[in-house]
């Protein structure tokens, strides 16, 4: 780590830069997450058990951004003199940098689900989960291109998107839920049920990334 973020009298320079160091690593974490999610996708719906071997490597690297990225937000906090704005901030990035960690749990949790069910023939739901997680990863993509342009209206625009693929959730649950026509074991349709709530819980985390978006322009909560 850059020893300027440890200088206990820096100049407006070196915050500058360690905030610019800092968002270019909050991006480059969504990036894996984002690769994290398309190949939860792969995984599970076209069971390509490669993407889901992929998966432990990718959510390590996305563990070590995660742990790097709290730790620079509180050496900038605590030895650099931040603005009231740089500190809304770095708030906002401690919580979103969480959020994308849960997606890329949630991916790999997808991938473990992918290989469990794997032996089993495809569920007609298939193609309507495929449509939901279309979804969420459209939202995750929207969640940081709004970061990368700190675009308020793009961050807020999310939980609208939301609503797609809370509605896709309740469907499917009431399919996978009353379904009467199982013949044999019925784990796949309990596999089913817990990866489109996976699904359902990383949408909600891209909503929140958008939430923190416009909270850094605006400094309001919603």
């Amino acid at each position: 780590m850059n020893a300027a973020i440890y200088s206990p009298n820096p100049d407006r320079s070196q915050l500058a830069r360690a905030m610019r160091r800092l968002e270019r690593d909050v991006l480059r974490m969504g990036a894996l997450v984002e690769q994290s999610f398309r190949l939860s996708h792969q995984a599970l719906l076209a069971r390509d058990l490669t993407a889901a071997a992929e998966l432990p490597r990718l959510d390590k690297k996305i563990d070590r951004f995660y742990r790097q990225i709290e730790s620079d937000c509180t050496a900038i906090m605590t030895l650099q003199a931040p603005t009231a704005q740089d500190l809304r901030c770095l708030s906002a990035f401690m919580q979103l940098v969480r959020d994308l960690e849960r997606i890329g749990d949630y991916a790999k949790d997808l991938a473990k689900i992918a290989i469990k069910i794997f032996p089993y023939p495809p569920h007609d739901s298939l193609p309507e989960i495929a449509v939901m997680s279309h979804h969420a990863q459209a939202m995750l993509a929207t969640s940081l291109v709004a970061l990368a342009d700190l675009d308020e209206a793009g961050g807020r625009s999310i939980k609208r998107l939301d609503d797609a693929v809370d509605n896709a959730y309740d469907r499917l649950y009431q399919t996978l839920a009353f379904q009467r026509d199982v013949q044999g074991v019925v784990e796949p349709i309990v596999l089913l049920a817990l990866a489109i709530r996976c699904l359902e819980r990383m949408a909600d985390h891209a909503t929140n990334i958008g939430q923190r978006v416009a909270y850094i322009v605006t400094g309001q909560r919603s």
